[in-house]
């Protein structure tokens, strides 16, 4: 055997690190993140939690003690500014603050951001609180979402479900489904915004359609974890 010779280049400090938890059982999250961040320097790194095939309020609060694990199988080489842990539903039912800390616990991150926060932020940001909301859960599951979403200010009056408990049937909600439904709640007068919940929710290419047609802001859970992720980077 022969050692050969070698150097080492040093990172990018313009291109930190983005961590991200995804749920196993999620298609959608991974593929829509990296459309997102196409154009960013930016890393994606991601761990998996272990996760049930059905969504109910038990898989959801399970997976907290199995979110210091995944973060501790993030690459360990660099801090993260952020990592975004990637499931709506059970940000609403563990909280935004204990997962932040169950992350910090095994992760060198700076902030820990989720669907749910990031929606808050950008709802926010862009001076809405009536949202109009799409969901795939279960009433179970929907319940607390909506609460978490009320005492965040954000109310959620104008609402409609697939009323779907399977991760595999989720995924697989058509384009046109999604566009459908999403004019169908937006259009409310009483609504400002749109905001379709759930990760493995494909909503990427829906979100342009819909708001072409309802003429107000267009949320996602993907769409807006991108957009807190970016702003919670620093700056280029």
């Amino acid at each position: 055997m022969t050692v050969l010779p070698h150097t080492f280049e040093p990172d990018d400090p313009a291109a930190p690190p983005i961590g991200l938890i995804a749920l196993q059982t999620d298609e959608t999250i991974e593929p829509e993140l990296q459309r997102y961040f196409r154009d960013h320097p930016s890393p994606i790194y991601v761990s998996r939690i272990p996760s049930g095939a059905e969504v109910t309020p038990e898989s959801l609060a399970a997976m907290a003690a199995h979110l210091a694990a995944s973060a501790d199988l993030l690459p360990k080489a660099r801090p993260y500014p952020v990592v975004a842990y990637g499931c709506t539903s059970a940000s609403s039912i563990i909280g935004s603050e204990r997962v932040e800390a169950l992350v910090r616990q095994r992760c060198d991150a700076r902030v820990v951001t989720n669907p749910l926060r990031a929606t808050v932020a950008c709802a926010a940001a862009h001076g809405v609180s009536r949202l109009a909301l799409l969901s795939p859960y279960i009433e179970e599951v929907n319940r607390p979402l909506r609460d978490a979403f009320l005492r965040a200010g954000l109310t959620t009056d104008v609402f409609g479900t697939f009323g779907e408990a399977e991760e595999a049937k989720v995924v697989r909600i058509s384009t046109a489904s999604v566009v459908d439904a999403g004019i169908a709640l937006g259009s409310d007068p009483t609504v400002d915004a749109l905001f379709m919940s759930c990760t493995n929710l494909r909503t990427y290419a829906a979100i342009p359609r819909i708001a072409e047609r309802i003429g107000k802001p267009v949320f996602s859970s993907n769409q807006a974890l991108a957009w807190h992720v970016e702003r919670l980077l620093p700056a280029r």
